[in-house]
C-alpha cells in the first residue's frame, strides 16, 4: 500500500556527522491522511528530525511533529481547531541476516520494557513522511472535546415503568 505521506532517505547518503531534515506535507498529502484518520481537514503537518548514523548500520532519528488540524467535538458536534507537538526518538536498524538473526535468537533478551525493536531500513531506505505520520496520528486525541462544551445529562424520569410492574402489584399466591 501507498503511504499518504511519503519522504524516503536512502542511508547511505547520510553524512557520519549526521543531518537535520525538515519536511512537510503538501495540500494533497494533508488530505489523504485527513480522510484516512477521519478528520475534516489538516491544516498544516511539519516534522523537524535530525538523524545520526549508529554503529551496526543503523539511525537514529530524533525531533518533533508539528500539526495543525480540525476535530469535531464529541460533545457538541462542532467543529474546532487543535495543535499537535509529539517528540519522536526511533532507531532504525539494517535488517540483519539469517546467522545474526541465529545468534540473537541464542541470546539472552537484553532489551528493558522501555527500549523498542528497532525499526527496519527496507533497500536501504527510510520513510520518514511514514515516521512523521505516524506520531502525528498518536497525537490525535480520540475523544476530542471543544473548549468551553459542555454535556449536560438528559433529565431523569420520576418513575421509571417497567416490563414487570403490572406484576409487581399482585400480592403473591401462598402454598397452601
Amino acid at each position: 500500500m501507498q503511504e499518504p505521506f511519503s519522504r524516503m532517505l536512502r542511508v547511505g547518503a547520510l553524512p557520519r556527522e549526521g543531518q537535520t531534515v525538515t519536511i512537510e506535507a503538501s495540500p494533497a498529502e494533508r488530505e489523504a491522511l485527513a480522510t484516512l484518520y477521519k478528520l475534516p481537514s489538516i491544516e498544516a503537518l511539519v516534522a523537524t528530525l535530525v538523524l545520526k548514523p549508529t554503529a551496526r548500520d543503523g539511525v537514529r532519528v530524533r525531533g518533533a511533529v508539528h500539526g495543525e488540524l480540525t476535530h469535531v467535538c464529541v460533545v457538541s458536534l462542532e467543529p474546532f481547531p487543535a495543535t499537535i507537538d509529539e517528540a519522536l526518538d526511533v532507531r532504525f536498524a539494517s535488517r540483519f541476516d539469517d546467522e545474526s538473526a541465529r545468534r540473537r535468537a541464542e541470546e539472552p533478551e537484553t532489551l528493558s520494557m522501555a527500549e523498542d525493536e528497532p525499526d527496519p531500513i527496507v533497500d536501504g531506505k527510510m520513510d520518514l513522511g511514514a515516521l512523521a505520520a505516524e506520531f502525528f496520528a498518536l497525537g490525535i486525541d480520540p475523544y476530542p472535546r471543544k473548549p468551553g462544551a459542555l454535556f449536560e445529562a438528559p433529565e431523569q424520569r420520576e418513575a421509571t415503568v417497567s416490563p414487570f410492574s403490572a406484576l409487581a402489584s399482585r400480592s403473591p399466591k401462598r402454598p397452601d
